[in-house]
């Protein structure tokens, strides 16, 4: 016979056993809470319904630093502005038509040719060439004085060019124009074109009309 001891022993054992292996017994998953839905979930609550994030001020940003004090859209104090147009492809070349308009009361002079500076990424000026020649889309007939009203205009070509020495091409952001160099200049960006990738640049003198 067994000593009554020795059965509550046992007894004690068995119940220790079965808790240690309660993991092995209970379903995967049972037990466990299930995360609660999210409200967009939730029947009868759209994210529409949801209050709105808090708004945050963010500080205003001031006007980023460019290489032209004239500002887009208005007119410098010279009364010429120059607008540059839609670019041009013949065998190769590129070229854009450069147009220089009096925007002014006073009636504008001009005799030579458009100033133009290649600029980088920051704004500081690269070593690009810029010729007074013509191209393959417009020779060169040279300066010709001219008086414009208020809101006439004179034309010029700008044209890629390519030569030997050339090397590797020198990748611009944006041009810098200006009907003469104390004329006041306008930023005009490449972005987007493949106009961007540059050896020299080809430019006509001002012209009534330009030259074929």
């Amino acid at each position: 016979m067994r000593r009554p001891g020795s059965v509550a022993v046992l007894l004690a054992a068995a119940a220790s056993a079965l808790t240690g292996c309660s993991g092995f017994l209970v379903p995967a998953g049972e037990g466990e809470r299930s995360p609660a839905p999210s409200a967009s979930a939730r029947p009868g609550v759209s994210a529409g319904a949801l209050p709105p994030p808090p708004v945050t001020d963010v500080p205003a940003q001031g006007p980023d630093p460019t290489p032209t004090p004239t500002p887009t859209g208005g007119c410098p104090a010279s009364g010429a502005v120059v607008t540059m147009g839609e670019v041009q492809a013949v065998m190769m070349s590129r070229a854009v038509v450069l147009t220089l308009t009096n925007c002014g009361a006073k009636p504008y002079r001009v005799d030579g040719y458009p100033s133009i500076q290649v600029l980088g990424e920051d704004g500081e000026r690269l070593p690009v060439k810029v010729n007074p020649a013509g191209s393959q889309l417009g020779r060169d007939q040279g300066p010709e004085a001219l008086l414009l009203k208020p809101g006439a205009t004179a034309r010029s070509m700008l044209a890629w060019v390519s030569t030997q020495e050339g090397g590797e091409l020198i990748t611009a952001d944006a041009l810098e124009l200006a009907a003469a160099p104390d004329a006041g200049a306008r930023v005009h960006p490449l972005e987007g074109h493949d106009i961007r990738y540059m050896d020299e640049l080809n430019m006509t003198a001002w012209r009534a009309e330009l030259p074929e």
